[in-house]
């Protein structure tokens, strides 16, 4: 009986200190294997997905150790590049995206302040050399850290779906006006 009292208790007082009350042993750690050199940076943006400024160029490094694996990668016009949002200073749990009129939660939008900070990009692989990706149509800030690079695969990354497509215009998810975001890492 006291080990269930304290046991509640404690679950009693996590909650309303707002902390969870389980406990989060598994702490998940990444090194970058590699980092972008951009022209964009906090302070003079980045589009808000690379599509909208598809000549935008850049070049992602990737880590001498990791050379090896670029092998064959030089196949593919698109990559996907996995990165951490190293700007973002915190998170939020809502958001009303840029152009639309309503809140969503952070998990239905593509907003950078996020509980774990990871983004993704489909960018243009022009070339290869030396371990340096030639790219285009790059969203990323300077100096950026990239978790991983993964080809783009038409057949299986490009799920078409009615659904989404009329919730993202009903919804107001994407706005030619906004195309710059910086504010995001303010």
């Amino acid at each position: 009986m006291i080990i269930r009292f304290i046991t509640v208790t404690y679950f009693i007082l996590n909650l309303s200190l707002g902390l969870n009350a389980q406990t989060h042993d598994n702490q998940i750690q990444y090194s970058s294997i590699g980092i972008v050199n951009s022209d964009y940076t906090r302070y003079i943006g980045a589009p808000r997905q690379g599509i909208l400024k598809p000549d935008s160029k850049g070049k992602i490094i990737i880590y001498s150790e990791y050379i090896d694996g670029l092998s064959k990668l030089e196949n593919f016009e698109y990559i996907i590049v996995i990165y951490h949002f190293h700007e973002v200073k915190s998170w939020i749990i809502s958001e009303n995206p840029p152009g639309s009129k309503y809140e969503f939660g952070i998990f239905a939008t593509r907003s950078p302040k996020r509980p774990n900070p990871i983004g993704f990009s489909i960018v243009k692989l022009e070339k290869i050399e030396n371990g340096v990706l030639h790219v285009s149509g790059i969203d990323m800030f300077d100096k950026t850290p990239v978790l991983d690079i993964k080809p783009y695969l038409p057949s299986i990354d490009c799920i078409k779906s009615k659904i989404n497509s009329e919730t993202e215009m009903e919804y107001g998810h994407h706005h030619d006006n906004f195309i710059y975001d910086s504010i995001y890492f303010r």
